[in-house]
């Protein structure tokens, strides 16, 4: 590994003063679960890297009725471990419980996360579902993004130089609503997802009023599949809606063949799983 500098700041002031001043060579840490490695692997070459995870305003888990406002340093294991978190966001707590085994969830956070800006990342479909907005902190202040717009191409998001991802901010549940996560992946743990599916619905009585589905390594970056959505909203909460769903997905999505799965099985995969994961979102917004 080569050498770098390390600084550990105290203060989100401090932290954007410090990737200012390195202007794209200074690299934030959150947990470090991805970061280190890709510095070992030569992947990275920062000159600095400043550890967030000692800054009061990116550890912040607080529930409201406003809503949820999550931190970006807060850990997976903390995230599921929340009580509200698993009944009222369930979505993201399936993803937090299955990014990396148990060690990894001590240290690694869904910001982090979603700031590595992979195709396959677990948290991202749950965090576009839930309709979560990106706090960003930077030398020209501060800026909100729809989480569905952060990330611009694989490994690429819209932080320019200098700017934090501070907190991610969820809008509070409506009553009948529910949210799943499911991904598929070729060996029981620790792998990356093939297909990812995130789904957030609400219902009114039998019909689903309100529906927002994405979509995980199908595509360059995670998608919101407003056509899955449109097609969804108004329809009963029946399985040939499900189904009908599925196929819109498999329609709409451009996926690549690789070493985890060709485009054709991915195509396949993701109606199967638009089906699943709509079915236990219900039956969670039905419990």
């Amino acid at each position: 590994m080569r050498d770098f500098e390390y600084e550990a700041p105290s203060t989100l002031d401090a932290a954007v003063a410090l990737l200012a001043e390195h202007n794209g060579s200074a690299r934030p840490l959150a947990g470090g679960t991805d970061l280190i490695d890709h510095i070992r692997t030569d992947r990275l070459a920062p000159n600095l890297v400043v550890d967030i995870k000692k800054i009061p305003e990116l550890n912040i888990l607080e529930h409201s009725a406003d809503g949820l406002r999550l931190g970006a340093a807060v850990c997976c294991s903390r995230i599921y471990g929340d009580e509200t978190i698993r009944q009222q966001y369930s979505a993201l707590a399936d993803s937090a419980s299955i990014i990396g085994g148990i060690q990894i969830q001590n240290r690694a956070s869904v910001g982090g996360n979603l700031c590595n800006a992979g195709p396959a990342a677990d948290s991202t479909p749950s965090l576009i579902a839930l309709g979560a907005t990106c706090v960003i902190a930077g030398p020209n202040g501060r800026r909100e993004v729809p989480v569905e717009s952060f990330c611009v191409t694989k490994g690429k998001t819209v932080l320019e130089p200098g700017e934090i991802l501070v907190e991610l901010k969820f809008p509070s549940r409506p009553s009948g609503s529910g949210s799943h996560y499911r991904r598929f992946i070729p060996r029981n743990e620790m792998d990356i997802a093939v297909v990812g599916v995130g789904a957030s619905v609400t219902l009114d009585g039998d019909t689903i009023s309100d529906a927002r589905v994405s979509l995980g390594a199908v595509a360059i970056v995670p998608l919101l599949a407003k056509e899955v959505n449109d097609a969804l909203i108004g329809k009963p909460a029946t399985d040939e809606t499900y189904k009908a769903a599925g196929e819109v997905a498999r329609s709409i999505i451009d996926p690549i063949t690789d070493m985890r799965g060709t485009r054709e099985f991915r195509i396949h995969v993701t109606g199967v799983l638009v089906e699943r994961v709509l079915r236990e979102a219900v039956a969670r917004a039905n419990s």
